[in-house]
């Protein structure tokens, strides 16, 4: 690890401050620059010494947060991270997610162990329809989001056209923070209106300025002095017009998911970081009352209480190991500290905690809510599990989606079967695919919302596992999970559709459905019947 824990606490009496935490995600379309923010925001908090590894090469191009050797291999995220670290008496637990949409259903799960999100738009294409999805579940859950709009130094779309897209589409409030002083070849920084300090490009071309002015206002002869003098005219009228036309950053609309702070910037050129950073440390919530039955979870309640959002196999491929990770929720965590496994009813003592700098890790001796510990274990610990020290309690809105792929798994080597059934359920229970187990049949089938999940499974299970399997596609589309208030309906509807009927990992009854004209057809005679096209992980 980088950098972590400072603080230091007896085992007699610990108070770990919630309030110095914050718990954010990145979310963004593809190709859009999360991973590159991700990075420079660890680089401007002193966590790691190099940045520009996205661009870099061999060893070099590693990101910190894409530490999977088929993410290195394709450039792209495809798990989500954890990555702690201090800056100026905060602890941050950035959560990177996967931003391409095959791989959506672990960026959902994530976002339920966040307390604030970074959406992460391209100055040049506007809000696009991952980042919509994206939006939509932080707007049911009423997460604050700051917007970074980045690829400012590179040609892009009418800033007021950019602004009044996301009020429009997203119905959210912009307040600019900054201000890009020119766009594409004519970029030469951005200034910030709260602070009035100009962050200025023109030094990479080795111009006589400070990389950072600070100005009495926009009219500062020394911001001036740095700017051509067509490109400053045009940012005073565009500024000027900002200031008019939009909000003064609302601390209260921003909490409640009304208001988005507006920072522009560019991630590869570390344009808006530092604003972004900032911006963070002083607005973004701490940890969240947590929604939970029989009542809601504070994070200033006494019992330590935590969910798992997400399950990781072979983090450390030598060792085989199984990491679960846990959102502090309420109380004041202890390495050596026992809690009860709510779906088990079980008691474990968790001795061997650690904290995350993507797949580095410590020991963590405490944790406060809002931080993610990882859990060793092999296998009894799942997606939507609660882990409790007190009272007992079930954490709601972890959801499972309905795949829209199904495949049937083909083992070339038909004496590894035992190890296959091995890899299938560990990449279940970590949230790359889903498995179902049809009632009638022996084979397993396997749920993906997209091809590259195939692609992932398929390398993985090489790597990992030492096993080669091919997928071929089911005979059905997609899955419905099927519940009832009576009883006895539900027992008739499975006994007369047990050839269409399998079992997820929580054996739950899920009807294995061929087309959508026979799926409206079970609707029309079997009334009593829900058939929904989520599941919710059970955490009790």
């Amino acid at each position: 690890m980088k950098t972590l824990r400072t603080e230091y606490y007896s085992d007699t009496s610990v108070e770990v401050s919630a309030e110095s935490r914050r718990t954010f995600a990145i979310i963004s379309h593809p190709d859009a620059g999360k991973t590159t923010i991700t990075e420079k925001l660890l680089h401007a908090s002193g966590a790691i010494r190099l940045a520009g590894q996205v661009k870099a090469r061999g060893e070099r191009r590693r990101t910190q947060s894409d530490w999977m050797e088929i993410e290195q291999a394709r450039g792209i995220s495809i798990s989500s991270s954890v990555m702690t670290f201090d800056c100026r008496n905060l602890t941050y637990n950035l959560l990177d997610t996967p931003g391409h949409q095959d791989f959506s259903e672990d960026t959902y799960r994530t976002l339920t162990a966040v307390d604030s999100v970074i959406m992460v738009i391209d100055a040049a294409k506007g809000i696009e329809a991952q980042t919509l999805k994206l939006f939509e579940v932080c707007r049911l859950r009423d997460i604050p989001i700051i917007t970074f709009i980045n690829k400012c130094d590179r040609d892009s779309r009418d800033l007021f056209g950019l602004l009044d897209e996301i009020e429009s589409t997203l119905a959210l409030e912009v307040a600019p923070i900054n201000w890009p002083v020119g766009t594409g070849s004519f970029f030469h920084g951005c200034y910030n209106f709260r602070t009035n300090v100009f962050s200025n490009s023109s030094i990479g071309r080795g111009a006589p300025h400070d990389a950072e002015v600070l100005c009495d206002d926009i009219r500062d002869r020394r911001f001036k002095d740095c700017v051509m003098p067509s490109v400053y005219d045009e940012f005073v009228e565009e500024a000027t017009l900002a200031s008019s036309e939009y909000a003064e950053l609302q601390l209260d609309a921003y909490l409640e998911g009304y208001q988005t702070p507006v920072i522009f910037g560019s991630g590869l050129k570390d344009y808006g970081i530092r604003d972004l950073l900032d911006l963070l440390g002083e607005i973004a919530p701490s940890p969240r009352i947590q929604p939970a039955e029989p009542a809601p979870v504070s994070p200033e309640d006494d019992d330590v209480t935590g969910f798992v959002f997400k399950v990781q196999a072979n983090m450390d491929p030598k060792h085989r190991d199984r990491i679960a990770f846990l959102r502090i929720c309420s109380g004041s965590f202890l390495r050596g500290m026992k809690l009860r496994h709510s779906r088990t009813g079980k008691s474990l003592s968790v001795h061997n905690p650690i904290f995350f700098f993507a797949q580095d890790r410590e020991l963590a001796d405490h944790a406060a809510p809002g931080d993610i510990i990882g859990i060793p274990n092999h296998g009894t610990i799942q997606v939507g599990d609660a882990f409790t020290s007190g009272r007992e309690v079930r954490f709601t809105g972890i959801p499972n989606f309905a795949p829209e792929i199904l495949c049937r798994v083909r083992l070339k080597d038909p004496m590894k079967a035992k190890q296959m059934r091995k890899a299938l359920e560990d990449l279940s229970d970590e949230g790359v695919a889903q498995l179902f187990r049809p009632v009638i049949g022996g084979q397993w089938i396997v749920g993906v919302v997209g091809q590259l999940q195939l692609d992932v499974l398929t390398s993985r299970i090489a790597v990992e596992y030492g096993i080669n399997v091919e997928f071929e596609l089911a005979p059905f589309n997609t899955v419905r999970w099927v519940t009832s208030e009576s009883e006895n309906a539900l027992q008739d509807f499975l006994s007369r559709n047990r050839s269409a009927f399998a079992e997820d990992r929580n054996d739950a009854p899920v009807l294995l459905v061929r087309n959508l004209w026979e799926l409206d057809r079970q609707k029309t005679e079997w009334p009593m019947i829900s058939f929904s096209r989520t599941s919710e992980r059970s955490s009790s």
